[in-house]
């Protein structure tokens, strides 16, 4: 009996759907336990045979009706876990679909399927600047590329005590029982980490060709240049199929430390960092959690930052403009010390740091990023 193209396509994605808690072949990297802030992550339970059939008769039914090409499409993007260029997939978005007695609009019974089983409702999604269809709104036709969403971060509010930093750590440098220099933590408390300075200089000429730099830590040692950012969108990746962008794996680093190959080679598909209208965007393309602390994902009273756990397929809005404003008050402490330490976000691959964990400084960490934003 023959098999036709259509058939073939339909059965590829099956088998690279999105696997369940208890399939085996669930990514480790998904989900985690602990740490200090992290977005809603819904453990799920494998489906009875029963719901699990009824899902794939309806998957089957529902892909047979979609063009070949568009099949393909969304093979190209499920099968390279994103990491593929792929286009947008637009199909009706008034088609609903049943499992059980639940019911589905198209695009979230895909994302479903083919990212995140535990999704309940499309207010959990944000769309990507890489779909055509971002900003935009079709009545008739949305795009269902299950890689041209991702999950928002939610924060926690409020935030677990043990989550935050000592406020000795942010005394006065000159206090007599201030907490570590900027030289000892990276520049988590008060300025730039030792050499940054050339990126301050940038700052300082006024240049407005940029919208901010990248520099590239690994422990206290900084790897390579730092990376001017004009475009949008950057991706920031070790190894990724398709794309351009900061590569690290191009960089040469002679840290010999096992921690930092590992991690290293953790990183994969990276991130991807976002200029939207709202603030910058930063999306975790990788299997792995990131970890991210900035003055502008707190609370505007609060004296203390937080890091905040990030999870792969998952987005949070790392710096917001507005608030960045906001945070130069003249009688700010904290700002009156360094200005510019609410326009740096810090991102840490993989190792977390701070209160619940081991390494209580992001220059433990064996590999991070430094993010200064010019706002000029």
């Amino acid at each position: 009996m023959f098999r036709t193209k259509r058939s073939g396509l339909v059965r590829r994605l099956w088998r690279s759907r999105a696997p369940v808690e208890g399939d085996g072949e669930a990514d480790r990297g998904t989900h985690g336990s602990g740490g200090c802030c992290m977005g809603k992550t819904t453990k799920v339970a494998k489906s009875n045979a029963g719901s699990e059939a009824e899902l794939k008769a309806l998957t089957h039914s529902i892909l047979k009706k979609i063009k070949e090409k568009q099949l393909e499409v969304l093979l190209q993007a499920v099968e390279s876990k994103g990491g593929a260029r792929s286009p947008c997939l637009l199909l009706p978005s008034k088609v609903d679909a049943k499992v059980g007695q639940q019911s589905y609009s198209l695009p979230m019974l895909l994302y479903k399927v083919f990212r995140w089983p535990d999704l309940r409702h499309s207010s959990e999604l944000k769309r990507l600047s890489c779909c055509e269809s971002y900003g935009k709104i079709n009545p008739e036709l949305v795009c269902c590329n299950p890689h041209h969403m991702s999950r928002l971060c939610e924060l926690e509010s409020p935030p677990p005590p043990y989550s935050r930093y000592p406020m000795d750590y942010l005394k006065p440098p000159d206090s007599p029982d201030s907490g570590p220099s900027s030289s000892d933590t990276g520049g988590t408390t008060y300025s730039a980490p030792v050499g940054l300075s050339d990126s301050l200089a940038l700052q300082e000429s006024g240049e407005r060709t940029h919208w901010c730099v990248v520099a590239y830590w690994e422990e206290k040692t900084r790897v390579g240049r730092l990376y001017s950012v004009q475009e949008p969108s950057l991706d920031i990746f070790y190894d990724l199929p398709q794309g351009n962008g900061f590569c690290l794996g191009q960089l040469c680093s002679d840290n010999k430390s096992q921690l930092v190959q590992m991690v290293r080679a953790k990183i994969g598909y990276g991130i991807q960092l976002t200029r939207e209208p709202d603030g910058v965007w930063v999306y975790n393309r990788s299997c792995y959690p990131i970890f991210i602390k900035s003055a502008t994902l707190d609370n505007p009273d609060s004296r203390t930052l937080l890091v905040h756990k990030v999870f792969p397929g998952f987005s949070i809005k790392a710096f917001d403009y507005d608030k960045a404003c906001s945070l130069q008050r003249p009688n700010d402490h904290e700002f009156t010390q360094q200005p510019r330490t609410g326009f740096t976000v810090q991102i840490s691959f993989v190792k977390g740091w701070g209160q619940c964990y081991t390494r209580q400084f992001i220059s433990s960490c064996p590999c991070w990023l430094e993010v200064i934003f010019n706002t000029r």
